[in-house]
């Protein structure tokens, strides 16, 4: 069960992260921007299980779980202002991952649709 939920949230965390690239795949039909405004406002949810249910499945596929934990760090990035104690490193790092939220977008998707098969 709790891979099913991370599969899932791994392809929403996909579509919200690799949105500027899917956006030129798609080209004029605008369907994955319609996807992603339906998504946008649970990001914060999204990004919350992608952490937790990685870390719950951590062992099973680490370099699957890493990437996914990475992906709910870019997702929290606006939350992170909230937690004064740790807000100086998770913004450096979310800062460091920023070039590369697309390609962990788009491996969240590959991941998500993996972990359904």
């Amino acid at each position: 069960m709790i891979e099913l939920l991370l599969a899932i949230a791994n392809i929403s965390g996909g579509l919200l992260l690799g949105l500027a690239t899917l956006d030129k795949w798609d080209g004029e039909r605008d369907f994955f921007n319609r996807i992603a405004g339906v998504l946008a406002p649970f990001d914060t949810v999204i990004g919350l299980a992608l952490i937790i249910l990685a870390i719950l499945e951590f062992w099973d596929g680490l370099l699957f779980n890493v990437v996914s934990i990475l992906g709910g760090i870019l997702l929290l990035t606006h939350v992170f202002g909230k937690v004064p104690a740790l807000e100086t490193s998770l913004r450096k790092l979310s800062a460091k991952l920023m070039p590369f939220k697309a390609i962990i977008g788009i491996g969240l998707i590959v991941i998500g649709i993996l972990g359904i098969f």
